[in-house]
C-alpha cells in the first residue's frame, strides 16, 4: 500500500499545484498553496483506490482527488482560525492564519471550496451525468447536512451545559470528519455508476475510526510527529471517545469500527486489498 499511498501522494501535489497556478499570482495564491502543502492525503486514496476498485482510469480520478483534497484544506484553514479551534500549528507548519493573516486565510479557504467544486466539473472527470452526481454528493457531505453542520455541533458543544454522550459525538463526527472520508471512498463507485453501498460503509466506520486515532493522538500523541498541538481537547474539556471511554475502551471500539468497516469491502474480495491496509494504517499510525 505504501508505494501507491506515496503515489498518490505526488500525483495530487502536482495536480492541486497545476490548479492553484492558473490563478492570479499575489498572495491569496500563495495562501491556497500553502495550505495545499503536506498532509497524508488519505481521501485522495480512497479516492483513487475506490476508482480502481471499478476499473475507472486514475486520469478521471485524479481531478476528484484533487478537489477532496482542496476542499479538506480549506476545512483545516477555517477549523484552525481565531473563531473556530483557535490552532496555531498544522502539519509542523504555522497555520495559515499565522502565516499570512486572518483575512487572507478566510479568502484561501473560500477559494479553495470553490476551486473543489471547479475540478469536480473537469471534462476529464467523465460524461455531465457523472459530474453533476458527483457535484451533488460531494455538496451534501462538504454542506450544512455533512461537514459543516458536524463543526457547528462542535462549536455549539463548547457552550453546552452537559459533555455529549457517546450518541452525539458519533453524530457530530460523522459529519465533521466522517463526510468527506465518506463521500471519497463512494467516488470511484459514483464514477462508474454503480452502488455505493458497500463503500459507504466501509468508509462510515473507517470516518470514526479515524476519529478516534486523532482522539487517542492527543492524549497519547507527540507534537513533533503529529505535526499540531496535542493535548487541546483535554484542557478544553472537551467530550471525545477517549473521555467517555477510556483510552482502552476508545481502542477497543476503533478495533471494532475497523473490522465492520472491512466486512463491508467482501465482496471486492482481494481486490480491496489496499483499502484493507489503508483501515490497518489509520489505528497504527502515530500523526
Amino acid at each position: 500500500m505504501q508505494a501507491r499511498l506515496d503515489a498518490v501522494k505526488a500525483e495530487v501535489a502536482l495536480a492541486l499545484e497545476q490548479a492553484i497556478l492558473a490563478f492570479p499570482a499575489g498572495e491569496l495564491r500563495e495562501a491556497m498553496g500553502y495550505a495545499c502543502t503536506g498532509g497524508k492525503r488519505i481521501r485522495a486514496f480512497l479516492v483513487m483506490e475506490s476508482a480502481r476498485l471499478h476499473n475507472v482510469p486514475d486520469s478521471a480520478a485524479l481531478p476528484v482527488a484533487a478537489a477532496v483534497e482542496a476542499l479538506h484544506a480549506y476545512s483545516l484553514v477555517h477549523d484552525d482560525l481565531p473563531a473556530m479551534d483557535d490552532d496555531d500549528l498544522r502539519r509542523g507548519q504555522p497555520t495559515t492564519h499565522i502565516r499570512f493573516n486572518e483575512a487572507t486565510a478566510i479568502l484561501a479557504g473560500d477559494a479553495l471550496q470553490s476551486m473543489a467544486f471547479g475540478l469536480l466539473a473537469s471534462d476529464a472527470v467523465g460524461s455531465a451525468a457523472v459530474r453533476v452526481a458527483l457535484v451533488q454528493a460531494f455538496a451534501d457531505a462538504v454542506g450544512a447536512r455533512g461537514m459543516v453542520y458536524g463543526q457547528m455541533l462542535d462549536i455549539a458543544a463548547e457552550s453546552a451545559d452537559q459533555p455529549l454522550t457517546l450518541e452525539e459525538i458519533t453524530r457530530l463526527q460523522d459529519g465533521k470528519t466522517g463526510a468527506l472520508i465518506a463521500f471519497s471512498a463512494m467516488a470511484g463507485a459514483l464514477l462508474a455508476g454503480a452502488d455505493p453501498a458497500p463503500l459507504a460503509q466501509y468508509a462510515r466506520n473507517l470516518g470514526l475510526a479515524f476519529q478516534i486515532a486523532d482522539d487517542i493522538l492527543d492524549v497519547t500523541g507527540d507534537e513533533a510527529a503529529t505535526g499540531k498541538r496535542v493535548g487541546k481537547d483535554d484542557a478544553a474539556g472537551k467530550a471525545t471517545f477517549v473521555s467517555l471511554l477510556g483510552l482502552e475502551g476508545a481502542r477497543e471500539m476503533e478495533r471494532d469500527l475497523i473490522a465492520r468497516g472491512n466486512a463491508a469491502l467482501v465482496p471486492y474480495a482481494e481486490r480491496a486489498g489496499n483499502l484493507r491496509e489503508l483501515a490497518r494504517f489509520v489505528i497504527e499510525r502515530h500523526a
